[in-house]
């Protein structure tokens, strides 16, 4: 008979880390990480032992503990997540956080114009709506706007939409494409930005490739989206994309070069340089 104490125990010895066999016994047995730890002495069922061994062997294969739980938090929402869409990461927030103040700012200045137009967001590459759901949510008034070319992310996207009830227009297709004609006040992305050969890609086995690294330098993606921001963003909008930490100087290079000024980077919680982003001329 195997107990919840034991459970754990085995898990801390075969090298998974305390917290991800917690969330993960917890989400199987249906209870909390605190009644968990409580009541340790809980024996588990042959057909939960069956299961606990299955999540084991996952993680120890390295599979996510966001996509053995099915779900990840990001900026206070909980997400959907499988194998067709990236987990959002923490540093992600970065550039969501650059990308509400912009919105905050925009609104400010409209409405001391009495100009009552709703902000105009775009989200390119999507993935699980992370980026595009937690701006919506901070600004409902605000028309937002995702695109992924991924047809299995926009499903996992869209039913994250749905069961936060925020309304989200989902468009399939890459990056600008498909958007000609159409005018934003902010663009944002986090895009495939690893180079190949990059030795983190190979601990990433389990996440798509097609959301990770656009292959080469790592820059395609960026550049993509760079080079069509201008005709993509009203005068006066904000193109903000995050990117590897190294790639800081040539992300500003690329803004400055399609002529946008107020060109800057942040940084993020690790003091990285995450998130870089400018202003189309004009008002």
């Amino acid at each position: 008979m195997t107990t919840v104490a034991a459970a754990l125990a085995e898990a801390r010895r075969r090298g998974v880390a305390s917290l991800d066999a917690q969330l993960l016994l917890a989400r199987l047995l249906a209870t909390t990480r605190t009644r968990l730890i409580a009541h340790d002495e809980r024996a588990l069922t042959p057909a939960e032992s069956r299961q606990w061994q299955d999540a084991l062997e996952r993680r120890l294969g390295g599979e996510p503990v966001a996509y053995l739980l099915g779900e990840k938090e990001f900026h206070g929402l909980a997400l959907e997540v499988g194998r067709a869409v990236l987990v959002p990461r923490p540093e992600t927030e970065l550039v969501v956080d650059w990308a509400s103040e912009a919105i905050a700012a925009l609104t400010s200045k409209r409405s001391l114009s009495a100009d009552t137009a709703a902000i105009r967001v775009v989200d390119l590459g999507t993935g699980s709506g992370a980026i595009a759901l937690a701006l919506k949510t901070a600004h409902p008034q605000s028309e937002v706007t995702a695109t992924d070319v991924s047809a299995a992310a926009l499903v996992v996207a869209r039913r994250n939409a749905a069961r936060l009830a925020l309304a989200v227009e989902f468009v399939e297709t890459s990056w600008w494409q498909g958007l000609e004609g159409r005018r934003f006040d902010i663009a944002i992305a986090n895009p495939p930005y690893i180079a190949a050969g990059d030795p983190h890609l190979a601990a990433l086995g389990h996440e798509p490739a097609l959301a990770l690294t656009p292959g080469g330098d790592g820059l395609a993606a960026l550049r993509a989206i760079v080079a069509r921001a201008g005709t993509g963003l009203v005068r006066g909008g904000w193109p903000l994309v995050e990117h590897g930490h190294d790639q800081a100087a040539a992300v500003r290079e690329m803004l400055s070069g399609a002529g946008f000024g107020r060109v800057e980077t942040r940084r993020d919680l690790a003091g990285q340089e995450r998130a870089t982003g400018g202003r189309r001329p004009g008002s």
